[in-house]
């Protein structure tokens, strides 16, 4: 069994309180993690500043090729884990054995991370505009028209209390070493490996060890990290987005409700676009924010719901090793049976209508977990309750509602697939400021362009532009 340490400043550390991850259909004991405190997250805080001082010696496009090489030794190599070593095929097994995801998923989301940490020249030219990042190692410098600029970071690291649910979100932090910022982590606590393998694959490619810190802990060392960290990402439930709201330090990444809009124009030929839904429903097991949560359209949305669940409606939980499992398991005691008491109490509402109710129960408890079969609801109008639900696993509702009305009733949607050629339509999605990433046309809600920013430039997040004038040089 492995031992997992605290890593701080890239030393390791064992700590007395530790945390056992087992297997979730065995019970077999995988690892024991060192727990960090938050007095240990605030005490090494007061050293940060030296993680951004070690990387900014070393240049810019210097760590983007080390991070590059990172990215072949994460997908392919065998590499420290804990006080053992783990192959890209350990990691795949311990990963769907303590998170539920099936291991083909497990495989898909290392190729994403090394797609992002491979091809991170473009990605920070894409972010940055085209900035010449000396600029932000400098803190000024002059565009190419001339005038002087400067960006002043904010922070010397970048904090993050990472999920369990899909480790897919890492690409989110990812770019934070290529701009000269440590690495502060706070694992989800069935999820370790991702970011371990992550740093010790960084290490193994010439980034200093000493701008990593990664802390395994309860809900004191997140809230440690967030308040210790002047920039920090969170990912967690509507109301931990609520509670930071508003907060500059802390970028919030929450349930996604992402969502498919169909127009007017195009709504006669809805079964064009059925394959397109059933992937933004069930691709990564329904459990990423960026999986369609509810489809709106002003007509045919009993045909729609009927389609959706004649394709979804079957699936069965397979092995995770099956390399058609398209399930992920409830891993947390209780958890698939509490949320499905929530959706049977929603279903039983006027208006709403349980499309899959005849395929069987969705709700399937094995000895030591449980699933959730796909789940689809046909709301009558936008005002049924669980219209506005998002769920872990593949669930969405298809709403009935006038086009006129849509995008003033669908609420915050990270991701908005507006299928339609309607130049009013399109114009009033590209204005709407709650909808975050907008794919106009049929463009599936999990296809994502990694050239793009996903929920916030992580250049605003991390940089301050400002005014920087030069009496010597009347710049």
């Amino acid at each position: 069994m492995l031992k997992i340490p605290v890593i701080r400043w890239g030393k390791p550390y064992e700590s007395l309180e530790v945390d056992e991850i087992k297997h979730f259909l065995t019970a077999e004991p995988m690892a024991r993690v060192s727990q960090a405190n938050g007095g240990i997250v605030q005490r090494d805080m007061r050293r940060a500043s030296q993680a951004r001082n070690l990387l900014r010696q070393i240049p810019c496009d210097d760590l983007i090729y080390r991070v590059a090489q990172a990215a072949d030794l994460y997908e392919s190599g065998t590499l420290p884990m804990g006080d053992g070593t783990q192959s890209p095929d350990d990691f795949v097994r311990q990963q769907s054995a303590s998170t539920g995801l099936p291991e083909h998923m497990c495989r898909a989301n290392i190729a994403k991370n090394a797609f992002v940490l491979r091809n991170m020249q473009q990605i920070l030219d894409c972010l940055t505009r085209g900035l010449p990042l000396e600029i932000l190692t400098r803190g000024w410098g002059l565009e190419d028209r001339g005038v002087i600029v400067s960006y002043q970071a904010q922070t010397p690291v970048l904090g993050a209390v990472l999920p369990s649910n899909s480790p897919g979100v890492h690409t989110l932090w990812l770019p934070a070493v290529a701009l000269q910022f440590g690495l502060v982590l706070k694992p989800g606590s069935q999820e370790p490996w991702t970011p371990y393998r992550i740093v010790a694959a960084m290490v193994a490619a010439g980034i200093p060890a000493e701008a990593f810190s990664l802390y395994p802990g309860g809900h004191d060392a997140g809230g440690a990290l967030l308040s210790a960290c002047p920039r920090a990402m969170m990912f967690g439930s509507a109301q931990t987005v609520e509670q930071y709201k508003g907060n500059p330090r802390v970028q919030v990444h929450g349930p996604g409700f992402s969502k498919i809009l169909l127009g007017d124009d195009v709504v006669d030929d809805w079964e064009q676009y059925l394959e397109l839904m059933v992937d933004s429903i069930y691709l990564n097991g329904g459990r990423s924010c960026i999986n369609c949560s509810s489809i709106w359209a002003s007509r045919h949305t009993q045909a729609i719901a009927a389609a959706l669940a004649e394709r979804l409606g079957p699936i069965e939980p397979r092995p995770p090793e099956d390399p058609q499992a398209g399930l992920a398991a409830f891993t947390v005691p209780n958890a698939a049976q509490g949320t499905w008491r929530m959706i049977e109490s929603d279903l039983q509402a006027g208006g709403v209508t349980h499309a899959t109710e005849r395929f069987g129960p969705r709700l399937v408890e094995t000895e030591r977990c449980a699933y959730l079969r796909p789940t689809i609801a046909h709301c009558a109008s936008s005002d049924c309750e669980i219209a506005k639900k998002e769920f872990m696993f593949p669930f969405a509702t298809v709403v009935q509602c006038p086009e006129s009305d849509m995008l003033a009733k669908i609420g915050t949607t990270l991701v908005g697939t507006v299928i339609t050629r309607n130049p009013e339509l399109i114009r009033a999605a590209t204005d709407a400021t709650h909808i975050d990433r907008l794919n106009v046309g049929p463009t599936p809600t999990t296809r994502l362009n990694w050239l793009q920013p996903h929920e916030g430039n992580l250049i605003d997040f991390l940089f301050r532009s400002r005014a920087y004038q030069d009496g010597w040089t009347g710049t």
